[in-house]
């Protein structure tokens, strides 16, 4: 997957801990567990022509989070650009 720019960034994390850096959106939302106003990040992720093969094909979405404690994490499909 590649980084994309999430509508409305807030933010750009990582880039100087020497990731490429993820531009990023807060925002707070609903949540079961957290109750209103929880607060959220949301990114962008652009599948290669490869992936998106792949995710035609059957493949599922893999999320790989650092460390060893998870975090609560939602997946979700964008809007097509426009």
């Amino acid at each position: 997957m590649l980084i994309g720019t999430i509508e409305g960034v807030t933010r750009v994390i990582g880039k100087s801990q020497g990731y490429l850096g993820l531009p990023l959106r807060d925002e707070l939302i609903n949540c079961t567990v957290g109750g209103q106003c929880t607060p959220a990040m949301v990114t962008a992720w652009q599948p290669t022509p490869d992936e998106l093969a792949r995710l035609n094909a059957g493949a599922s979405v893999h999320l790989r989070v650092l460390g060893t404690v998870h975090p609560p994490v939602m997946v979700g499909v964008g809007d097509p650009p426009a």
